[in-house]
């Protein structure tokens, strides 16, 4: 019996050993496919501020999607990548370019940013990332007035509202003007008219108070626009596509 019961705790490590690597690969796996998605597909950003409020408070999490496979495709088939966001999309602006890092150290933290749902980076990096709304494509004339933007799109003999050109309503935070508020001070109510070029887009926040955006930096280039979003999937009780 004694025989048999060793043979049996043998086979029973032997399992436990084999589950154990399994395991390990799995987690392997999940990292290099994580990594992968991240770098070249969807993203995970989580809102740290209020400059999207109302629509979108700290706290919640957009699903975003890289342009990088959809643009190296467009180019392929047609020569020239076409714009793969639309006036009212939500979009992450990257105002800086990540430091080159070596493979362990990007490896590292890609795992922590795994099991942190991308909250926590080991890296730094140049400049931020700001999730702000599209207004304006290349070739707009963007105005505001009662901090409401106008846009005369190319071609086209008059202007409209950022709503009538939106695919989606939205509700921007407009405030109430002070008494003595002055046009020339910055974030004012109203703007003159910004004229983009072929490779520029102006991109707001949907407070219109003191947060800064395309009317403190000017029009964004298009390498700026890393992704746009998906949908928000939390909280859960505010599940929707921005």
């Amino acid at each position: 019996m004694f025989e048999r019961r060793r043979t049996y705790s043998y086979a029973e490590q032997k399992h436990q050993r084999h589950r154990l690597i399994r395991l390990i690969l799995f987690i392997l796996i999940m990292l290099i496919l994580y990594n992968c998605f991240t770098q070249f597909v969807f993203s995970i950003w989580v809102v740290d501020n209020s400059s999207m409020q109302p629509g979108f408070a700290p706290g919640d999490r957009l699903l975003f999607n890289s342009f990088t496979i959809p643009e190296r495709v467009a180019e392929l088939t047609s020569g020239s990548p076409s714009l793969p966001y639309k006036r009212g999309n939500i979009v992450l602006i990257n105002t800086g370019r990540q430091k080159q890092q070596a493979l362990p150290l990007l490896a590292l933290d890609g795992a922590v940013r795994f099991f942190t749902a991308q909250r926590i980076s080991i890296l730094t990096r140049d400049g931020q990332h700001y999730i702000k709304r599209v207004i304006g494509l290349p070739g707009d004339e963007i105005s505001m007035s009662n901090f409401i933007f106008r846009v005369r799109t190319t071609g086209s003999s008059f202007s409209l509202t950022e709503f009538e050109l939106a695919e989606k309503p939205y509700f921007p935070d407009i405030p109430q003007i002070p008494t003595l508020w002055d046009e020339t001070l910055p974030f004012s109510s109203s703007m003159d008219t910004v004229f983009l070029g072929p490779n520029e887009f102006f991109v707001v926040s949907d407070d219109r108070s003191n947060t800064n955006d395309s009317r403190t930096w000017g029009p964004v280039s298009r390498d700026l626009i890393a992704a746009k979003a998906l949908f928000r999937f939390w909280p859960l009780n505010k599940i929707s596509r921005p």
